[in-house]
């Protein structure tokens, strides 16, 4: 199966992918494994590897692409972000994968994350509520010859109830509760990672378990707002 990307109603194709090679800045990508992750104490060996492989400069502007293996996130237009490294291999080690796994990712954005996500994981289900941002990183994916992920264009908090059951779900934008579709469509055993907060957020690792939903605060985070339904239910 390739990268599929699904709209709503008829769509473009989507645009070039932004580099002819994937191994270029391997130094820096190996510089940001050491000096931001290890050093912080990430140690799942296939999320480092993973981070290690997976070129972050191609999912950023050209405006950025100098400072893509910075420690800090980085504008990549509609408002939208894409995560500072160690957050993204931070979430990832959370919901300690295995490699079977099918996962929810809610908010693709640059599609890095996404990618992360499919060199772990059996299948990738990513939505994306900008349709331009969802185009470029099916592109992205493309090039890269990553074929586990399926793309949706639109609102994330709904979830993806007829792929449901998830045995993990990754929220990258903050609503200020923890959608309910989220937790309905979590497997049992399963793991869910968000943000969640207006200004000041939390990052919290639910676990769905026997006898109901366990959560845990992991740290204080700073994402940008889950748009769409969580937008509107912030505005009431």
């Amino acid at each position: 199966m390739g990268v599929q990307l699904l709209f709503p109603g008829p769509g473009q194709g989507s645009e070039s992918p932004p580099s002819p090679n994937p191994y270029e800045r391997q130094a820096e990508r190996d510089r940001m494994v050491q000096n931001q992750l290890l050093s912080r104490g990430i140690q799942h060996h296939a999320v480092l590897d993973a981070m290690r492989q997976i070129p972050r400069h191609w999912f950023v502007p050209d405006s950025e692409k100098d400072a893509a293996y910075e420690d800090r996130p980085l504008p990549i237009g509609f408002g939208q972000t894409i995560s500072q490294p160690y957050i993204v291999a931070f979430m990832t080690e959370a919901l300690q994968l295995q490699g079977t796994e099918k996962v929810l990712e809610i908010g693709t954005g640059s599609g890095y994350q996404t990618a992360i996500l499919a060199r772990l994981v059996r299948q990738v289900f990513t939505i994306e509520i900008v349709e331009s941002l969802a185009k470029q990183a099916e592109a992205t994916l493309k090039a890269l010859g990553i074929d586990n992920v399926t793309i949706r264009i639109g609102d994330g908090y709904q979830g993806w109830p007829e792929e449901a059951p998830f045995d993990a779900i990754l929220v990258t934008a903050a609503p200020d509760h923890i959608p309910q579709p989220l937790l309905d469509q979590l497997a049992a055993g399963g793991r869910l990672i968000l943000p969640v907060g207006k200004f000041l957020q939390d990052l919290i690792l639910v676990q769905k378990t026997d006898q109901g939903f366990e959560q845990k605060v992991l740290l204080p985070v700073a994402f940008v707002p889950l748009t769409g339904e969580a937008q509107k239910q912030r505005a009431q």
